[in-house]
């Protein structure tokens, strides 16, 4: 709970300190995301293994939950990497052909073109917090 915390506040901060007034979805509370959590369950359709909800956005950055009552097919971003914080839930990412177990509470970078894939485990579903990362510029980080 801590850690889900602690990354919505990052989000939020970050989304705050350069957003603009057209762009006021900087913060979403823990029982908004638990709600979303339970609107993605009804909007599941039949087995489904993934159904995505927006949580933030700012551009480039786009925050969304996945609710993963089932194993989905590897995915690939060529040009992205993705950071992952399991919300609820048990599961094992497999990245490159490595098997990582997660639970409740844990995060990682997947990083840019490199295969990755969800599988829930324990007979419940996983539900993660997403956000692409595009890569920097050139010559960043900036030289102090």
């Amino acid at each position: 709970m801590r850690l889900q915390l602690l990354v919505l506040a990052l989000l939020a901060s970050a989304a705050a300190t350069g957003a603009s007034a057209q762009n006021a979805t900087t913060f979403m509370n823990n029982k908004e995301i638990m709600g979303l959590i339970d609107k993605a369950k009804a909007d599941r359709k039949g087995d489904a293994p993934l159904v995505a909800k927006p949580i933030l956005s700012m551009a480039p950055y786009r925050a969304q939950l996945e609710y993963r009552p089932g194993t989905s097919p590897a995915a690939v971003h060529e040009k992205d990497a993705e950071l992952m914080v399991v919300l609820e839930g048990t599961g094992n990412i497999v990245t490159g052909g490595n098997s990582q177990a997660v639970a409740k509470g844990d995060m990682l970078i997947v990083p840019a073109n490199t295969p990755h894939q969800v599988i829930p485990t324990g007979g419940a579903p996983i539900v993660l917090m997403t956000m692409h990362v595009p890569h920097p510029p050139i010559n960043w980080p900036p030289a102090n």
